[in-house]
């Protein structure tokens, strides 16, 4: 399956993007590589859904995962909304 390759490749995107966009010199650029990381991360968790229901990775490990990804979402929310200009 490519599968595997798309999973790899979202997951390397998401701190990927994080790290392109706090070394941009503005916050709107940093907000914007926030908001294609949180895509990669949608991305990565469509994914884990895949694997899951083909075989690919159990329940436990899609579950583990996802509740990782449910944090890391929330924190790329959070730091999104804390860089909006007032």
């Amino acid at each position: 399956y490519g599968l595997t390759s798309q999973i790899r490749r979202s997951a390397t995107s998401i701190p990927a993007n994080i790290a392109e966009g706090y070394g941009r010199d503005n916050r709107g650029s940093y907000q914007q590589f926030l908001r294609i990381a949180q895509g990669s991360l949608k991305e990565f968790e469509t994914h884990l859904q895949i694997a899951e229901r083909i075989g690919l990775a159990t329940h436990d490990q899609a579950s583990q995962l996802l509740t990782s990804t449910e944090g890391i979402g929330k924190m790329l929310r959070q730091l999104i909304f804390k860089l909006a200009p007032e």
